[in-house]
């Protein structure tokens, strides 16, 4: 406060102490000096009273008072997400000093950073990713608590993962990297059982769409199951034994089912489209829909196939290989086999009649005891 200053300086204390509310008993100035003498007070002094204590630089105890209260010590506290954390600058700068948070807290008020009501620097990240990256700077390794199982969840890793990268925590970074590779499990490639698709097939609705696509069931045994309108595609039945199955409207297009066994199987409708069966026994198979819907093995790979004695009215083998394949008495009748490789193909009994075979390839074909004979324009060449 500023007085006036006159009489002795008994009257200056007796004036200090009613405006200030205190027992003045001395007077110093700014230099700390103590003042015994009211001559001695100049114009623009800056004068100090106390009840008797001795006398404190006010600038110095500012300066440990502000280190009291952390605003300017190395001690900090952020509200990440609106949950606090308290730490050291140095646990932000000195771990990663290139990082984003080294850079926003190595100098105070260089980047500006804003403040709640409490004094908390205010970060507008997620508190549960956050909380990793404060423990990796406070202790060089990846610790968390025990509601952050990151060993657990892949999903967390990436969580924090994003927030390193945000942050610009390199090293945090690769030990997130090699954490998320190892914690993948390892790849099962190995078939499903009959014992474990049949679970499987219980479990689904009826009406429900069942979805095999890419499935290894290499070597499975299948044999009699109701396999209808299931979704097949690019799946691996190489090797099964599939005898027997009612495959209706099946979709096993590019499927594998090289060296498989699909004797007297229930094939209506199938979608077969550029699947491989090479060398699969498909021996009495009925392909033929008496509703009309024609089965589609458009390209697919049938080099060596047996299909002796099935039924495959209407059936498209458009530019399919069946080179070396049985067909011995096959219902042909209807079906498309334009642009077809039939060479070596035994189709001995079989009814090619309105058959289309333009453009096949019949070179070796054997057409004996044909039930009808072929007619030129069916274009054989």
């Amino acid at each position: 406060q500023v007085v006036a200053v006159y009489g002795t300086l008994s009257d200056l204390l007796s004036v200090a102490s009613n405006k200030l509310g205190i027992k003045a008993t001395s007077v110093y100035n700014g230099k700390g000096g103590l003042i015994d003498d009211i001559a001695l007070i100049r114009d623009d002094d800056v004068l100090f009273v106390c009840e008797g204590e001795p006398f404190i630089d006010p600038q110095s105890d500012g300066r440990a008072q502000e280190e009291l209260t952390g605003s300017h010590t190395d001690w900090l506290t952020l509200n990440v997400g609106g949950r606090y954390f308290t730490t050291t600058r140095s646990t932000l700068v000195n771990k990663e000093p290139d990082s984003m948070l080294a850079h926003m807290f190595k100098d105070k008020d260089a980047w500006g950073n804003k403040q709640d009501p409490r004094g908390a620097f205010l970060i507008d990240r997620s508190p549960e990713y956050f909380e990793p990256i404060l423990n990796y700077l406070r202790h060089g390794q990846l610790i968390v608590n025990d509601g952050i199982n990151l060993l657990g969840s892949t999903a967390l890793f990436s969580g924090v993962l994003e927030e390193a990268r945000f942050f610009g925590i390199d090293s945090l970074i690769e030990h997130l990297e090699i954490a998320i590779k190892n914690s993948q499990p390892a790849e099962d490639h190995s078939p499903i059982s009959r014992k474990e698709f049949v679970r499987f097939l219980l479990a689904t609705p009826t009406k429900s769409e069942l979805r095999c696509q890419g499935l290894n069931f290499s070597g499975a045994d299948l044999s009699r199951l109701d396999l209808r309108y299931i979704n097949f595609k690019m799946a691996n039945l190489s090797r099964c034994n599939l005898a027997h199955a009612n495959l209706c409207c099946a979709n096993l297009e590019r499927a594998d089912l090289s060296g498989a066994v699909l004797d007297c199987a229930n094939l209506q409708g199938v979608k077969m489209l550029c699947s491989n069966a090479e060398g699969a026994s498909l021996k009495g198979c009925n392909f033929e829909d008496p509703s009309g819907l024609k089965a589609n093995l458009e390209g697919a790979n049938l080099k060596g196939v047996d299909m002796e004695g099935s039924q495959m009215t209407g059936i498209n083998l458009r530019v399919a290989t069946l080179k070396n394949a049985k067909l011995k008495n096959c219902n042909l009748r209807g079906a498309t086999l334009a642009g077809t490789d039939l060479e070596n193909c035994d189709l001995s009994g079989c009814d090619l009649q309105e058959a289309n075979l333009r453009g096949s390839n019949v070179k070796g074909a054997i057409f004996e005891e044909m039930l009808t004979p072929l007619h030129m324009s069916q274009s054989v060449r």
